[in-house]
């Protein structure tokens, strides 16, 4: 299961009543504060300046890799190794924990303080770490000289790390969501692979070719969620596409009531329906279209790149035959992905080592993550549009360091990476909007006579009821 998958069915556990809140890695209960060798003091004016190499501090780290990954474990180990070439004096005390999303550990971690100097979190985490209070402005502590790359950052994923026009976290990971697709299933059904969809017109025209087809085969067209939270969070997804969002930008009223979002859904009616391109019946929780993906019975469905590893790793998929597109529509893409803060009592030479270590190993092209010629030697997959945050000059050289060492063909993925569409974040309440909108996707996919702009009403009031509760 991927990361993200998790994530996934964690929020359908929130709904559900289980009682999860929120969404990181365990730190082991070790105090991250009580770690550090250095004085506490104060950053003044040299908080922009990256940590004097003499500096004798000591951080905590979770997310070290379990020893069931052999080959990230190796490479995390490695990476320190490689770190203290440049920075002797700082100890890196690495805290396996796996998975690392495990909610109530970290609910419980911010409430007691425990969690690590430097921590992982989910970007959509960081309204619950600053309401414990556990989190460090780091605004003043990032510039083009702590973050070389900092520039070549998209600013929508940076933002999202913000509160109040202040800084709180770094980047490692994100995703964006697309079209995932079969290239194989186009090539049969007479479809030209390296040019896939971008619009929901040229995709009921495709699936309705590979119905027309393959259907004889078992093989639909395209498939959809309708429940577990998975549908609503495609419909938003699917909004964002045609430039719809799902509440008003100050987050008090419901916003997708309108001509793009019914346009989505009167074409995946019409594809249901009419075309009969999608499955009787739909997606009811996360991995049920990614299995029908791998085991070849789709053509399309809209997904993140994390995905793509999984339908080779749990369902014999190929890779050369799955292939990436943008979010239909092209306006914006949900996105969504992964960061490190800093604990807010660490001493600013903590700080400046943890921003030190991440700029390393998640940030810096050609090293860490980005280290392709070693993640090939260790057998592990290259040539994934993830992370996805890079822009300009970085992204390009990325492309090029990815490719030289692909082990996957990076040329499947060209049409989703050359799209660069901007990017919004879920929006608040995500879960409890998702599981309206549920009863939308539900109903246009269950039910040939539905009725879209009431499904569209009921859903607003009930949204903008929840809004009005969490104000």
């Amino acid at each position: 299961m991927t990361k993200n998958g998790y994530r996934r069915l964690v929020a359908v556990a929130l709904v559900a009543g289980i009682g999860l809140t929120g969404a990181a890695c365990s730190s082991n209960n070790d105090k991250g504060g009580g770690d550090s060798s250095s004085k506490p003091s104060a950053a003044g004016s040299s908080a922009g300046t990256p940590l004097d190499p003499k500096t004798k501090v000591t951080i905590s780290v979770d997310c070290e890799p379990p020893t069931t990954k052999a080959a990230e474990r190796k490479q995390w180990i490695d990476d320190v190794a490689e770190f203290n070439k440049t920075y002797p004096n700082v100890t890196v005390k690495s805290k396996d924990a796996f998975p690392c999303e495990d909610p109530a550990k970290f609910t419980a971690q911010l409430q007691a303080g425990s969690e690590t100097d430097t921590f992982y979190t989910y970007m959509t985490d960081l309204q619950q770490v600053l309401d414990s209070g556990q989190a460090a402005d780091i605004s003043d502590y990032i510039n083009a000289k702590t973050i070389p790359n900092l520039n070549n950052i998209d600013s929508g994923v940076l933002n999202v790390l913000k509160d109040g026009g202040k800084l709180y976290g770094l980047p490692t990971s994100n995703y964006q969501m697309g079209l995932i697709y079969n290239r194989k299933i186009f090539s049969e059904a007479g479809l030209d692979p390296n040019k896939p969809p971008t619009t929901w017109d040229e995709i009921r025209t495709d699936a309705k070719t590979i119905q027309d087809k393959l259907g004889s085969k078992g093989i639909n067209g395209f498939m959809e969620n309708a429940g577990g939270n998975q549908g609503g969070w495609h419909l938003v997804s699917e909004m964002f596409g045609v430039g719809s969002k799902a509440v008003n930008d100050d987050a008090t009223k419901a916003a997708f009531n309108n001509a793009q979002t019914k346009s989505v859904l009167t074409t995946l009616q019409q594809m249901r329906w009419t075309d009969k391109s999608l499955p009787a019946t739909p997606g009811l929780q996360w991995g049920d279209v990614q299995k029908a993906m791998g085991t070849g019975k789709i053509g399309m469905y809209v997904g993140a790149p994390d995905d793509v590893p999984l339908v080779v790793q749990q369902y014999k998929a190929d890779y050369k035959d799955l292939g990436m597109a943008p979010i239909p529509g092209g306006q914006t893409a949900l996105f969504g992905g992964n960061d490190y803060m800093f604990k807010k009592s660490d001493t600013p030479d903590q700080i400046k080592a943890g921003i030190a270590w991440v700029n390393f190993k998640f940030l810096t092209l050609g090293k860490g993550q980005f280290n392709y010629a070693r993640n090939k030697a260790d057998g592990l997959p290259v040539g994934l549009p993830e992370p996805f945050f890079f822009t300009g000059a970085a992204k390009d050289q990325d492309t090029a360091l990815k490719t030289a060492s692909a082990t996957i063909p990076v040329d499947n993925f060209k049409t989703y990476v050359d799209a660069q569409v901007p990017v919004l974040p879920e929006p608040p309440n995500a879960q409890k909007i998702y599981t309206v909108l549920d009863t939308v996707m539900s109903g246009v996919l269950t039910n040939k006579s539905a009725n879209i702009d009431k499904l569209l009403s009921t859903a607003e009031t009930q949204v903008n009821s929840l809004l009005a509760a969490s104000q």
